[in-house]
């Protein structure tokens, strides 16, 4: 097996003072983002909140109100797409059907004009990254989905781009081959060391293969930040809300903590700094122990695997959800008192 030659071209992105409006939706108001060298953002967010937008201004394929894009430090606002040096791939894989797997990938270097032996050499370097290397002269229509994404992948690597630009490119897949898939645009990029911006509405998808996530909020950028630091400690209720799951438990907030289910909990930024609100718990954060003296009962159990979700009703009526070991939620029955605790470093205390 040859060895893949890692991309030279370094590609620092940075979106300065972004605005972009569409009649009286501001998709894009006021983004700011830089993207390190090698490293993957992805801006995750639910549709209509300025993610593709972002992605495309960058590509070139739209063009801001006001503000800046620089890529190296050159600042390419107006520089054509064709010249931005680019590498897309969409959710429709965009291969052209009457060439064979090899001349897709190689088609912008032929645009580029490099000659056929080192088009064929790339070609062949880049199908054996994403593991296609028997596939070359093959056509798309003889290709699963899964495949015609990986052959897009290498195209727009073949050209050693700048930025990789990535554009909800699992959403046309089903799960299993999309989780497969994306596991796979990981390693390449990592291998490969491009700069690349991946937009999803999907969290698990994003948490997953970013080294910072960005969520997006009605052309904001909410919170940028690793996916650990992200799902733990959330700047916003709106972050706390989109990414996973939260409970939503009555909270007295008095200082720097906060009282839920008599127990006492440090105060994440941005918190309701005094009074009652809404303390925003992780399911994983909420303990389950059977008792005589509860202070819940079971509503229903769902079997995940390894692990189990928990409804319970609490004495006041509120359902709390929590997320236990498979192995301890078997213990428990429909209807069985049991004890619920919060057991989180520190929480997210919003107005109700």
């Amino acid at each position: 097996m040859s060895t893949v030659v890692r991309t030279t071209t370094e590609g620092a992105v940075a979106f300065r003072g972004l605005h972009r409006h569409y009649g009286e939706v501001r998709a894009l108001d006021g983004l700011d983002l830089d993207l390190a060298p090698g490293e993957m953002v992805v801006l995750l967010g639910p549709s209509g909140c300025g993610k593709t937008t972002a992605l495309r201004i960058l590509a070139g394929l739209d063009v801001a109100d006001s503000g800046s894009v620089l890529v190296n430090g050159k600042d390419i606002t107006h520089v054509p797409a064709n010249k931005r040096g680019m590498g897309m791939v969409f959710q429709a894989y965009s291969l052209f059907p009457h060439l064979t797997v090899a001349e897709n990938v190689a088609f912008g270097l032929k645009l580029r004009g490099d000659d056929r032996r080192k088009r064929a050499a790339r070609a062949g370097e880049m199908l054996e990254l994403v593991g296609l290397s028997e596939h070359g002269n093959r056509y798309a229509s003889q290709l699963s989905g899964g495949q015609q994404q990986r052959v897009a992948l290498a195209r727009a690597l073949a050209i050693e781009p700048a930025v990789l630009l990535l554009d909800e490119p699992l959403s046309a897949l089903d799960a299993k081959v999309r989780v497969q898939l994306r596991d796979e645009i990981r390693r390449v990029q990592l291998e490969v060391g491009t700069t690349t911006l991946f937009v999803t509405h999907d969290q698990e998808e994003a948490l997953a293969v970013a080294d910072r996530v960005g969520v997006m909020n009605n052309g904001r950028l909410d919170q940028v930040a690793p996916p650990t630091e992200l799902y733990a400690r959330p700047a916003t209720r709106f972050v706390a809300e989109f990414v996973g799951l939260s409970n939503r438990l009555r909270a007295e907030v008095d200082g720097a903590g906060a009282t839920v289910l008599g127990g006492r909990i440090p105060l994440l930024e941005g918190s309701l700094d005094h009074g009652t609100g809404m303390a925003l718990v992780r399911p994983e954060a909420v303990s389950i122990t059977p008792s005589g003296e509860a202070n819940a009962r079971v509503v229903a159990v769902a079997f995940l695997g390894p692990f189990s979700r928990v409804q319970c009703r609490l004495e006041d009526g509120q359902i709390i959800l929590a997320q236990v070991p498979s192995s301890a939620a078997m213990h428990l029955a429909q209807d069985q008192p049991v004890q619920v605790d919060v057991q989180a470093d520190a929480v997210l205390v919003v107005e109700d």
